[in-house]
C-alpha cells in the first residue's frame, strides 16, 4: 500500500525538496499552497504532483482541504507542517497583523493541520508528524520577536502532542533548519547575509535538500523509537 505524504507550502524551498525526496521513495505527495497559483501549476506540471489550495492559518479551511484530499488520495500518513513566512523587524516597528499573519501561517497551522489529520492516524494507529522549527526558534535573532516566538512554540507543541501520540504508534518530531539558501533568506540585507554565514562553522548557508534529508530520516517505517526529537540541521551554528 502506497503511504499518502502532505507536505504545507510544498511548492518552493525546502517544502519543494522535501515532496521530491517523498516523490523519490515512493510516497503519493500532496501539498498545499496558500495563494501562488502559477507557481503551483508550474510545479504540477514539473513534478506531476497535486498541490491543494487552501490557508493553513484558516481552520476550517484545514479541516475542508484534508477532507478533500482523503477522498482523492486517502488517509493521510505522513504531515510534514512546513509553511511559513516571515517578516524581519523590531518590536516596535511591529504591527498587530504583522505579528498575527507570522503566529498565525507558522505555528497555528501547525495545531490546524494536526487537529484535522488526528482523528484519522489515530483510528489507523500509523503517522508520522514533522514539524519544520527553525534555529531561530532556539537561539533567536535580532529583529525577529514574531518568527522566533511561532517557532520556538512548534518545538514545544512537538514535544507534548508527542505525549498524545506515541500511545497510537504516530510520531512527532520536529527539524531546527538552519539558514538555508532559499528566497526568505535571499530577501535579507547583504550586510546580514555576510554576517550569518560568517556564524557557520561549515562556512555556507545550508540547502533545502540537506533538511529534507532529515524529514526522511523521521518519516521511515523503522523509526518508531524516535518521537519528541527537535533535530538542528544548521551547519554547527547552534546545537540545543
Amino acid at each position: 500500500m502506497t503511504r499518502v505524504a502532505l507536505v504545507t507550502g510544498g511548492t518552493r524551498g525546502i517544502g519543494r525538496a522535501t515532496r521530491e525526496a517523498l516523490r523519490d521513495a515512493g510516497y503519493d505527495v500532496a501539498s498545499n499552497y496558500a495563494g501562488n497559483d502559477e507557481a503551483a501549476q508550474k510545479f504540477a506540471a514539473e513534478m506531476g504532483l497535486k498541490s491543494y489550495k487552501f490557508d493553513v492559518a484558516d481552520y476550517d479551511a484545514c479541516q475542508t482541504g484534508i477532507n478533500q484530499i482523503m477522498l482523492e488520495k486517502g488517509p493521510v500518513d505522513i504531515l510534514v507542517n512546513n509553511a511559513g513566512i516571515t517578516w524581519h523587524g523590531t518590536l516596535i516597528r511591529m504591527s498587530r497583523q504583522q505579528w498575527d499573519e507570522v503566529i498565525d501561517t507558522n505555528l497555528r497551522s501547525c495545531f490546524n493541520m494536526a487537529r484535522a489529520t488526528f482523528p484519522a492516524m489515530r483510528e489507523r494507529e500509523y503517522e508520522r508528524v514533522i514539524n519544520i522549527g527553525s534555529i531561530n526558534g532556539q537561539a533567536s535573532q535580532y529583529g525577529q520577536v514574531d518568527y522566533a516566538a511561532a517557532k520556538s512554540g512548534i518545538h514545544g507543541f512537538t514535544k507534548a502532542l508527542d505525549q498524545e501520540c506515541a500511545r497510537y504508534n504516530i510520531t512527532v518530531n520536529a527539524i531546527a533548519a538552519g539558514y538555508v539558501d532559499m528566497d526568505m533568506i535571499a530577501a535579507l540585507p547583504a550586510n546580514v547575509l555576510r554576517k550569518i554565514v560568517a556564524k557557520v562553522p561549515v562556512g555556507r548557508l545550508g540547502h533545502a535538500h540537506e533538511i529534507a534529508r532529515g524529514v526522511m530520516f523521521f518519516v521511515a517505517d523503522d523509526a518508531t523509537f524516535v518521537t519528541g526529537s527537535n533535530k538542528s540541521i544548521n551547519g554547527g551554528q547552534h546545537m540545543y
